[in-house]
C-alpha cells in the first residue's frame, strides 16, 4: 500500500460517517475529520504520508505492538491517539475498522442529542453487514 492509497482508503471510509467534516486548521497540508467538531482523524499529505486516529489506550499498545507500521500519534497524546505509516503492509481492511473505530470512540462521547449515530449499534451493524457504514 502506497500513501495515496492509505490516504484514499482512510478518506474514503471517513466521507461514508454520518456527521462527518473535513477542514484543514493546520495548513493545507493537512486533512482535519471531525463528528460535531470533534477530531477523530488526521491526514498529513507532506512528507511521508500519515493517518492519525484516536484509539482506545488497550488497543493503541496492542496495535503498536502488532503492527511496524502503527507508532504513537504523531504530535498528540501517545496513550489515546495511533499514526498509520504507508510501509506496504496494512490491509485496507484494518485501515477501514480503525477510521470506524475512531469515529465511534468519539460519537460516544458527545452528549446523545448530538450524536448522529448510535456508538454502540453502530459498530455491531457495520461489523455484521460490511455494505453499511
Amino acid at each position: 500500500m502506497s500513501g495515496d492509497e492509505l490516504r484514499l482508503w482512510a478518506a474514503a471510509r471517513a466521507d461514508e460517517l454520518p456527521g462527518t467534516t473535513v477542514d484543514q486548521p493546520f495548513g493545507p497540508e493537512v486533512d482535519v475529520y471531525r463528528v460535531r467538531e470533534r477530531m477523530f482523524m488526521a491526514m498529513s499529505s507532506t512528507g511521508r504520508t500519515s493517518v492519525t486516529l484516536k484509539s482506545a489506550p488497550e488497543d493503541a499498545k496492542a496495535l503498536r505492538e502488532t503492527f511496524e507500521a502503527i507508532v504513537p500519534g504523531y504530535h498528540m497524546n501517545k496513550r489515546h491517539w495511533i499514526t498509520l505509516q504507508a510501509d506496504g503492509t496494512l490491509e485496507q481492511d484494518l485501515v477501514e475498522e480503525l477510521v470506524t473505530e475512531a469515529y465511534r470512540l468519539v460519537v460516544a462521547k458527545l452528549p446523545r442529542a448530538q450524536r448522529p449515530v448510535d456508538p454502540d449499534l453502530f459498530l455491531s451493524a457495520s461489523r455484521a453487514d460490511p455494505d453499511r457504514p
